[in-house]
């Protein structure tokens, strides 16, 4: 449809252009007559050229005594669609010189001229164009906003209408060859306006906002009007913050709109497809049809396209914005610490706004993954961020929950931290749980309650989850020196704790951990798992009668925001400094020594939480009631008061339990 598109509009240059010849051809013949012509019109005054009633300033000073008839005319010839470059670029130069006259009440022929076709016209009228924008915003801002509408309305490709039967059909103009040409003269027209009107920056960024094309547009005009802001913020960096957070929040939009499963469903059905799997085989095999079968197969997966189209939307746009993020950052192959602290600052309280308190983002917050990749004391900065939104009691739990979600998953995923940073950030959590625990001890509310307790059983589980996956580094090196280093821990300390994180953590989460810390002899996790498997309550009945109450299984938001990334094009930049989960040794664990799922030892892309242990193993304890099932008491453990606990439904337990 694009290459009809395109020969359509190829067909009607062409008409008109033979138009113009024929026009001409009708009172000199020969290319020296045309030339001759055209060099007469463009050194005659403007006064000679263009007669309606008088100059342009004639005729707006008509308009305000009331003589409206030239006025009319004039809005007339410029609305006309086949009007010549030369004619409007006389014009033009007309109102130049007039724009004193163009007060508010010259608004409709204001209107008409932002409304031109220039962008696709000659060099000449190109540059008359802008400079009248220049004069018209310099003498009349009451006209700024509009003109910087017009130019932000051309940062998407162009929308064409053809005919299908009686019906116009809109459609962008995807292979328009002139698009960077375009975009370049747009860049130039509001740095021109910039320098006559300074505040222009200030009054173009809700433009940009509201121009922001709806996210379920296709993948070019979301691309090409990103790419234009981003390029924005290079010249106009007091905006870059409300530029780079205006994307971010649509991102975020494509993100919570493309879950992780959905994305991987999709890829799936979609390699199933195109093997051919899922379709009957025919009677007869012909050439033709093996040709078209293998022109299938290459579309979409083998070019590196999502199959999902939110998943493709947002993968675009990530991989542009990990680009931008690089180019601002390195300069000459180097990075710039200077370049790259604003722009962290910028990026971090983006972070802060739109990124913490939204759960169960998929995508989106690898921009600080990728950022912290560049330096090592960015990831550092960022680690001490989190640290602090955790052990904040001022801000709400629900952010400190989540600033522990990101710190587990960081220290896990990131493969450019030292196992030094990780050692300091296992101190720090440690350390914290301890005190925290040393407060609980004398205290009435020492039982085991997410509702109370979520930011320590967060950090709990942000070290689990970060010594599941750095145990080889931490005890690799020298075996000695790592079994003291987790010994000093005192892990076994909080495991006992009468908080019972153990219970309220996710399921496999917990038996990589307690299978690991078991066969160096750090703690033994087995009794209190088959303690808590023991006290599950899947079911309570409510004493007013009617239906049963259930309650959560892990009412702990166990989010791991850097879990693998499957966006194809973000992946490419993202994989090079990403820790992939790598299977346990079955040899290395006792505990893991019984069969597990055929299906889940044969899957390659399987990673940490797809390599959950075996449900029926007795030694681990953990029955399939205990993983599969979504109801239990998360009170009932040890040091619990012997009441019935029922949830409050809180917005955070209601959309976790959901």
């Amino acid at each position: 449809m694009a290459a009809s598109l395109l020969h359509w509009r190829l067909l009607g240059h062409v008409a008109a252009s033979a138009s113009a010849v024929k026009t001409l051809g009708t009172t000199r013949t020969g290319i020296s007559d045309i030339l001759s012509i055209e060099n007469d019109f463009f050194n005659s005054p403007p006064k000679k050229t263009v007669r309606f009633g008088g100059t342009v300033a004639e005729i707006l000073m008509k308009y305000k005594k009331g003589e409206t008839n030239d006025y009319e005319l004039l809005k007339n010839q410029l609305s006309d669609p086949d009007i010549k470059d030369d004619q409007l670029s006389n014009w033009l130069l007309e109102f130049r010189s007039s724009v004193m006259y163009l007060t508010k009440e010259c608004e409709q022929i204001v209107s008409i001229l932002l409304r031109l076709q220039w962008l696709n016209r000659g060099q000449k009228v190109v540059e008359e164009y802008l400079s009248f924008l220049g004069n018209l915003v310099s003498a009349q801002t009451v006209f700024l906003r509009p003109c910087l509408s017009m130019i932000a309305s051309h940062f998407v490709p162009p929308r064409v209408i053809i005919k299908e039967g009686d019906m116009d059909v809109s459609d962008s103009d995807d292979e328009d060859d002139n698009l960077p040409a375009t975009f370049d003269t747009c860049h130039r027209a509001l740095q021109i306006i910039t320098r006559y009107v300074p505040s222009a920056p200030w009054f173009l960024m809700p433009i940009l906002a509201e121009k922001f094309p709806f996210v379920q547009k296709s993948e070019r005009i979301l691309e090409c009007y990103v790419h234009n802001l981003l390029r924005i913020s290079v010249y106009f960096p007091t905006l870059r913050h409300d530029l780079l957070e205006l994307i971010i929040e649509k991102l975020l939009k494509l993100d919570v709109n493309a879950s992780r499963q959905d994305i991987e469903d999709a890829e799936a059905s979609a390699a199933l497809t195109s093997d051919g799997t899922d379709a009957p085989e025919g009677l007869f095999n012909m050439d033709e049809d093996e040709e078209a079968k293998s022109e299938a197969r290459a579309d979409p997966i083998q070019l590196g396209h999502m199959v999902h189209p939110v998943a493709e939307r947002l993968d675009i746009l990530l991989s542009l914005l990990l680009s931008y993020i690089k180019d601002v950052c390195y300069v000459d192959g180097k990075v710039d610490n200077n370049k790259t602290k604003d722009l962290y600052r910028d990026l971090i309280t983006i972070f802060d706004k739109l990124l913490l308190p939204t759960h169960a983002s998929c995508h989106v917050q690898y921009f600080m993954f990728y950022l912290c990749s560049f330096k090592l004391g960015f990831a550092e900065a960022f680690l001490e961020h989190l640290w602090k939104k955790l052990q904040d009691p001022n801000n709400p739990a629900i952010i400190r929950q989540a600033a522990g979600n990101y710190i587990g998953s960081f220290l896990a995923r990131a493969k450019y931290i030292p196992l030094i940073t990780v050692k300091s950030c296992l101190d720090l959590l440690v350390n914290w749980l301890h005190m925290y625990l040393n407060n609980q001890d004398s205290g009435t509310k020492s039982f085991c309650d997410v509702a109370l307790h979520g930011p320590f059983y967060s950090a709990c589980q942000a070290v689990f989850y970060s010594i599941v996956f750095r145990h080889k580094q931490l005890l690799g090196g020298n075996l000695k020196e790592g079994l003291q280093f987790l010994q000093n821990l005192n892990l076994e300390r909080i495991v006992m704790s009468q908080l019972n994180p153990l219970k309220i953590c996710l399921p496999s989460v917990v038996n990589f951990f307690a299978a690991i810390t078991s066969q160096y002899q750090l703690v033994f996790c087995y009794t209190i798992i088959e303690r808590n498997n023991r006290q599950m309550l899947p079911v309570i009945r409510n004493t007013a009668g009617g239906d049963s109450v259930q309650t959560c299984t892990n009412p702990l938001d166990t989010f791991f925001p850097f879990d693998p990334c499957v966006l194809k094009r973000s992946k490419k930049l993202i994989d090079p400094i990403y820790q992939v989960w790598e299977d346990m040794n079955i040899e290395e664990l006792p505990e893991f020594k019984k069969p597990i799922k055929k299906e889940i030892m044969e899957d390659e892309d399987d990673d940490f939480l797809k390599g959950e242990v075996p449900l029926n193993d007795p030694v681990i304890g953990i029955t399939p009631s205990s993983l599969d099932s979504h109801f239990r008491s998360p009170s009932s453990s040890v040091g619990s008061p012997p009441v019935l606990y029922l949830p409050q439904q809180s917005p955070v337990l209601s959309r976790i339990c959901d």
